[in-house]
């Protein structure tokens, strides 16, 4: 594939991405100079942010698994971002045919690429949305035709809603979809965090702040990023760093204590 097939003529290459940055760290291929440019930024401030990546990615695997074995036959998934290995449709997928997903994102590279992937796979869609605009993605036809929300459903926000300001209230946001949901629906979330690696993560969020991008980083508290399950049960461990959620093998904890503290993961259930 060359680059100008999967490059929007309405994309401005030389200003950073978060998803672009993020399937750069992952190990993508899917960015610019301008993303690998932040992105190095990032772990000149923060040494093993690569890591700390992989953890976020390694807990989606663990965290859809988890959902399908407690019955979640179809995923909306929120600020999916470039698709790269471990998709949450081929791991769902693998694990049950039957899976349905959608994915959300409002960035062209990660909707034309996203497209391009799921092309002739009818249980998977791809919405161009910002998660901002709940209802018109609850409501959007490609959501509407795979997913029943009369019927539990696996929501997914990860590393998604650090890029939402305080004053647009990320907490009524995730309310509006969580209120959409049938009960034994279950709603997964990682957020970056100032709780405990403080300094790095401030450090990460300088230079977010200091690029051309247009978002920003916003951490949060264990506390506040609680909120946002609303009245939905943490199922065990809980809300903990996000390395430490349900580990089942070395690619899902990080030899560096540190990097698994940059962010808090949790999965509750709806009742």
């Amino acid at each position: 594939m060359t680059q100008q097939d999967w490059v929007p003529g309405i994309i401005d290459t030389s200003a950073p991405s978060g998803a672009r940055t993020y399937d750069y760290l992952l190990g993508g291929s899917h960015n610019f100079e301008a993303d690998r440019a932040m992105a190095d930024q990032v772990e000149r401030a923060v040494p093993g942010i690569r890591a700390a990546a992989r953890l976020n990615r390694a807990f989606l695997a663990r965290a859809v698994r988890f959902m399908i074995g407690e019955g979640i036959r179809q995923f909306l998934d929120i600020g999916s971002g470039i698709p790269t290995v471990g998709n949450v449709h081929e791991i769902a997928q693998q694990e049950h045919p039957d899976c349905r997903v959608v994915y959300v994102d409002k960035d062209p590279i990660a909707v034309a690429h996203s497209e391009l992937m799921l092309t002739g796979n009818d249980r998977a869609g791809m919405v161009e949305a910002d998660m901002r605009e709940p209802e018109g993605i609850l409501t959007h036809p490609v959501t509407r035709s795979l997913i029943d929300f009369d019927q539990p459903v696996g929501l997914l926000f990860l590393l998604v809603l650090h890029w939402i300001p305080d004053d647009a209230d990320p907490a009524t946001l995730v309310s509006r979809y969580r209120s959409a949901l049938a009960p034994g629906s279950y709603l997964a979330l990682t957020h970056m965090t100032d709780d405990i690696q403080g300094d790095k993560i401030h450090a990460v969020a300088g230079v977010v702040r200091e690029s051309r991008g247009a978002g920003q980083v916003f951490p949060r508290t264990r506390t506040e990023i609680s909120t946002l399950f609303g009245d939905f049960a943490l199922v065990e461990p809980g809300l903990v760093p996000t390395g430490t959620w349900r580990p089942g093998g070395a690619g899902d904890i990080s030899d560096d204590p540190e990097m698994n503290e940059l962010s808090f993961a949790g999965v509750a259930r709806k009742s």
